[in-house]
């Protein structure tokens, strides 16, 4: 039996225990936080009054392409919807827009075409939409193929070169529209502005700008539209605990409150890690779950550390949250909701090319107690607003920027959601910043995402899950292979680790767990 120590336990590392241990190998799982799940940890405020507790999932709140989950689940003969229910959200948005003007992004592709025309009539965004999500659906399909589930770190990973030149591979190549950006694609389909904007919220989950992103990541659309928007019943934190909960009970040794502060690596193999208590825990493999630049520079260190360090890898965006407890709901707010800023190329320019808050930020709000009561006292409301915003600059002090940027977003949500007494609504409040964010998770530079998809070329690679630098090492999380998003990181973990399964010559991927992680589209073709 192989031993694997799997570092950090945010939801890749928690992916990454679960499938290693249900193929058999003997895994410890280490983080330096008193709990397990990384960024998917919630937070309790009491209500001034004793009349109860606001619960607030701290990092992520959607949760998309739940085939993920059910392969994980599945790898372990478990049965993902009866272990972790999850209650399907539509309308997935409502959006807000800073003209008064409103819409709600529903899942089916018929529904919100029409609700397009309506929202501005005669310019054919109905069939601009159905022609976008045409598009949306065959990049996710050729991701499947080429990206998703197995160690990509460049196009090479992608693809078998003996079988470039199958003139179906040629095409599947020519139709990731390299060179072309999310928001140009969006833009040449639905050119209405504000619907561009809603569209272009996409690439949020990513933590890029749709300017600079490539055209591939337009697939989400599909992604959302086919597979749907998710609550976990209980939040998203219900993810980390059910799958700390499979992986204790495949037998992973779960350690929180376990500092890693290097590895030891003879021969380019790593064969042990060290922890801060000056204990060393030897093995066979590790998968890091912490961002992949800072485990080369901070944990391997040498020649592979300064490797990556030059390959120019961007953080992504980082943010400011909010955590809201109200005495009221809002009826007219849906369960998530974008509030726009009014100008998407400004907002966007400010944030990722001069790195610096942006003047009228969009607004993400998640009102969950209409969808799960036990969220907030009764009558009231656990919001969460979260702001895109650089990740740190050395000028950055949050302590003196965060006072007036609170305000600016509370006047936003006032002048464009029509939170207009939101302030006097506010009974407990806590907040979160790019540095809470950078100390909390040890991210770079307090990037939420990881590592920014931009580059309309080669924007989509990220540093592979299977090291190329240190033997026997694997990386998962938002800065490695697929990238960020609560789907994708999972998908990390599972790739980590089956990659490590493959190489340690372990029992592979079982037939139930193959059909579970398949999307809907291949089942019925099957």
């Amino acid at each position: 039996m192989s031993h694997v120590v799997v570092v950090g336990a945010g939801l890749g590392g928690l992916a990454a225990a679960c499938t290693a241990a249900a193929r058999g190998h003997k895994v410890t799982l280490l983080d330096k936080n008193h709990w397990l799940g990384g960024k998917a940890a919630q937070l309790f405020l009491d209500a001034p009054d004793g009349s109860g507790k606001f619960r607030f999932d701290m990092g992520p709140t959607i949760l998309t392409v739940p085939r993920v989950l059910r392969r994980i689940y599945a790898e372990a003969g478990r049965d993902q919807a009866k272990e972790l229910p999850l209650i399907r959200l539509d309308p997935q948005w409502r959006c807000f827009f800073e003209d008064g003007s409103r819409i709600d992004l529903m899942a089916d592709v018929d529904v919100m075409a029409k609700a397009m025309e309506e929202f501005a009539p005669g310019k054919g965004l109905g069939e601009g939409y159905r022609k976008f999500q045409r598009l949306a659906k065959h990049l996710h399909g050729v991701s499947e193929k080429f990206f998703f589930w197995k160690s990509v770190e460049g196009i090479g990973d992608t693809l078998n070169m003996r079988a470039n030149l199958n003139p179906n591979t040629l095409k599947d190549v020519l139709s990731l529209r390299m060179g072309q950006t999310v928001a140009k694609v969006i833009r040449g389909n639905v050119p209405d502005e504000r619907l561009a904007q809603m569209l272009d919220h996409y690439c949020q989950y990513v933590g890029s700008n749709p300017y600079l992103a490539p055209a591939v990541l337009a697939s989400i659309g599909d992604m959302q539209a086919s597979e749907g928007v998710w609550y976990p019943v209980g939040g998203t934190r219900a993810v980390a605990e059910g799958l700390a909960k499979l992986a204790g009970e495949l037998g992973a040794d779960l350690r929180p409150s376990s500092d890693v502060t290097g590895f030891d690596i003879e021969n380019g193999k790593v064969v042990a890690v060290k922890l801060a208590t000056g204990e060393r825990i030897a093995c066979d493999a590790v998968i890091s779950n912490m961002d992949a630049i800072r485990t080369y520079k901070e944990l391997v260190g040498g020649a592979a550390g300064e490797t990556y360090e030059k390959k120019g890898f961007e953080p992504a965006c980082s943010g400011v949250v909010l955590y809201m407890g109200l005495k009221k709901r809002y009826p007219h707010l849906a369960h998530h909701c974008f509030v726009f800023s009014r100008d998407a190329e400004e907002e966007f320019d400010a944030i990722y090319k001069k790195g610096e808050p942006a003047p009228d930020p969009t607004v993400y709000l998640a009102a969950t107690a209409e969808t799960d009561p036990t969220s907030a006292p009764p009558g009231g409301e656990a919001l969460y607003a979260l702001v895109h915003t650089p990740h740190l600059r050395p000028h950055h002090d949050w302590n003196q920027i965060f006072p007036g940027y609170r305000q600016k977003i509370l006047d936003k949500l006032k002048r464009t959601a029509g939170l207009d007494d939101i302030e006097e609504n506010i009974v407990v409040e806590q907040r979160l910043t790019p540095v809470d964010i950078h100390n909390r998770y040890r991210v770079l530079e307090g990037a939420i995402y990881g590592l920014a998809s931009h580059g309309s070329f080669l924007g989509a690679f990220k540093p592979g899950n299977r090291s190329r630098q240190v033997k026997g090492l694997y990386l998962a999380g938002g800065a490695a292979h697929p990238g960020p998003g609560m789907p994708m990181v999972m998908m990390s973990g599972w790739i980590a680790a089956d990659s490590l399964d493959q190489d340690l010559g372990g029992r592979g991927m079982s037939p139930e767990a193959e059909l579970a992680g398949r999307r809907e589209s291949e089942l019925i073709g099957a």
